[in-house]
């Protein structure tokens, strides 16, 4: 471990969008800078692209949603294509928050809306339980493979829909600005750091990374991992974020 005090950490997502974050809780505890910046942003995939792809979603009963990006381009592309959705239509979310979400969409008490509690291994069980329907996941470009790979483990019959593309954003002004720590969620955050910074050196900064995959893209670019989550004594980021400061910080 770096015995080089934390002062500030840019974390790689949209700022939260309420004050009841533990990443306030954090800043505030330790007096530590604390910025949001997405290093990524989706873009849509447009109907006319999207037809080449030759999915057909009315031939489709249920849909896996992942995210309130699946979710937002889901009934985008189906509104472009002006397919109207049944009522009948089943929705598995990937968690709670997900599902609410679609409020934005549906009416949601008239509506078959099914919740796991954050992982696709959660989900599970309430998808063997509707193993009949026929599902369609509508997923980004870059795309986690262990959604599909469960999928496939047990047998359920679905199809992937590419409707949205994750690409870096543009991060020119934080050129000259340094943080003592960087957060990182996905691989793509790190293809994002490279290609806005080429010569990017790590030096004393401290890289904390959230999941297997963004730890193992951490290790491909050459970068030193300092701070993983989620582990048994941290399940959180912030978690592991509170204990490496009260380390380095002492």
């Amino acid at each position: 471990m770096s015995s080089l005090k934390v002062k500030s950490i840019l974390v790689t997502q949209p700022k939260p969008e309420t004050d009841k974050s533990p990443y306030f809780d954090l800043s505030k505890k330790f007096s530590v800078k604390i910025d949001f910046r997405p290093f990524i942003h989706v873009e849509p995939i447009p109907a006319a692209n999207f037809r080449k792809d030759k999915v057909a979603i009315p031939d489709h009963t249920a849909v896996i949603l992942t995210s309130r990006n699946a979710a937002d381009n889901f009934f985008r592309i189906c509104n472009e294509m002006r397919i109207v959705v049944p009522e009948t239509m089943k929705y598995f979310c990937i968690s709670e928050s997900t599902a609410y979400y679609l409020q934005k969409f549906v009416v949601y008490r008239k509506r078959k809306i099914f919740f796991g509690k954050q992982t696709i291994n959660d989900l599970m069980d309430l998808i063997k339980k509707h193993k009949k329907e026929k599902f369609l996941v509508p997923c980004t470009d870059i795309h986690k493979q262990e959604i599909f790979e469960t999928l496939d483990t047990h047998s359920i019959d679905y199809t992937k829909a590419v409707i949205y593309k994750t690409v870096a954003s543009d991060l020119s002004d934080l050129a000259e600005v340094n943080y003592d720590v960087l957060v990182f969620f996905s691989p793509s955050g790190i293809t994002s750091l490279f290609k806005n910074f080429p010569k990017f050196k790590q030096n004393n900064t401290r890289i904390a990374a959230f999941g297997p995959t963004t730890a193992q893209a951490v290790a491909d670019a050459g970068l030193r991992l300092d701070i993983s989550a989620p582990v048994p004594a941290a399940p959180s980021m912030t978690m592991a974020l509170e204990q490496y400061i009260k380390k380095a910080n002492k």
